[in-house]
Order: structure tokens, then sequence, then C-alpha cells
């Protein structure tokens, strides 16, 4: 099982689901969710962050002794990632230095959409000089804004700007245009390369969790 970590607290079994289910529909492994407590706006800036790190460990040390062969934490600024690294003896995947890796993997010009005024730090180190532009949709300060059809057009009109600006990639600096279904919307009209974090994860985490299946001793 591979233990999926959201950084957004809910108790609405759809959204909380909703990143484990695209990853099991996409690459076919089982995906565990669970989130952290008290923070229903999610991580949006340093400070959400902070208070979140020591949550995501716990949550994770949990999913480990549960069963869970890797870890993946669904947000694109990787968050609390080196530190559960350091405290559990299973692979864990960030979402955004997933996300970048694909990116680097196509090697042409990147345009990040996030919803803070700058892109996650492990995605701006990754990417280097491929990094040309970045924005966020208008009014968008954290995922649930993202969840209203306001929020969703604001997203597809900040993709634009990012072609305007010579991307040639469009890259998502946040998970919440997962939920939102973006990507698909964005690939059919912009005729781009979009990289969904979750998708990025998602293809890492299902490789490394079927190579692992693969080395289990038949009993």
């Amino acid at each position: 099982m591979i233990g999926l970590i959201r950084v957004l607290t809910t108790e609405n079994p759809e959204v909380l689901e909703q990143h484990g289910k695209m990853i099991t529909r996409l690459y076919g492994v089982p995906v565990i969710n669970r989130c952290i407590p008290d923070q229903p706006l999610g991580i949006y800036n340093d400070e959400t962050e902070e208070v979140a790190i020591p949550k995501i460990v716990a949550l994770g040390k949990s999913l480990e002794e549960q069963g869970c062969k890797l870890l993946i934490v669904s947000c694109a600024a990787d968050p609390a990632v080196e530190q559960l690294r350091e405290r559990v003896g299973i692979p864990v995947i960030g979402a955004g230095s997933a996300a970048a890796h694909m990116a680097l993997a196509i090697g042409k010009k990147v345009g990040v959409m996030g919803i803070t005024a700058d892109v996650p730090a492990v995605m701006k180190e990754l990417l280097g000089s491929l990094l040309v532009c970045s924005t966020r949709p208008e009014g968008v300060t954290n995922t649930t804004d993202l969840l209203t059809p306001t929020g969703r057009e604001k997203a597809v009109v900040a993709a634009r700007s990012l072609i305007q600006q010579g991307a040639e990639v469009i890259v998502f600096a946040c998970t919440g245009f997962s939920t939102i279904g973006l990507a698909d919307v964005l690939r059919k009209e912009l005729k781009v390369p979009v990289i969904d974090a979750v998708e990025a994860e998602g293809l890492f985490a299902s490789a490394l969790y079927k190579q692992l299946e693969s080395e289990e001793p038949v009993v």
C-alpha cells in the first residue's frame, strides 16, 4: 500500500480520497489517503507550512506502522519530506520535486502556476534556468478558492498568461489544481504539455511501489 498524505484537512471522503483515486486509476496501485488535522485551508504560506511539519511527520510514521511501503506528501512545497525521510524507513516522495523532475525530463521552458506569490523553493532549485515565469490565479490564495467556478476560470486565464510569457510547458505548483481537473482542460485549450503534480507524484510512486512488490519474497 502507498500512504498518501493530504495537507488539507477535510472530513469529506470524496475530497480526501481524490488524489489517491487518481493515482490508482492512472497507475493501478493501491493508495490509502489520510490528512493532517486542523488545517482546513491547507498550506499556503511559511507559517502554515511550519505548523504542518510535525503533523505530517507524525502521520507519516503512523502510515509506516500500518504497513505502507512508501509515502507521498501530496503538496507541491514538499513540506516535511526531508524530515520524514530521516524518521521513517520507507521512501518518501514529494509532489513538487516529482513535478519538477518530470519537467526536467521534457527539457523545455517552464511556466509554474501555484497559489503563492513565489515558486516553492524545492521546485525553483530543481528547475533552475528552465524556469522562465510563474503566476497564480487572480484572487486565489488557498486551495479552497480553486473549488469555485470563478477559481477555475481564473486558473485558465493564468495559464494562458504563462504561454504568452514564453513558457512551453506548464507545471502545477499546487495539488489543488488536480482536485478541479485543470490539467485536462488546459491540455485541450492550450495544446502544450501540462504537468499535474498529483500525476507526477503518482508516476514516481507507482514505479517504485511495483519494484518493491516484485522484490517481495514468494511464500
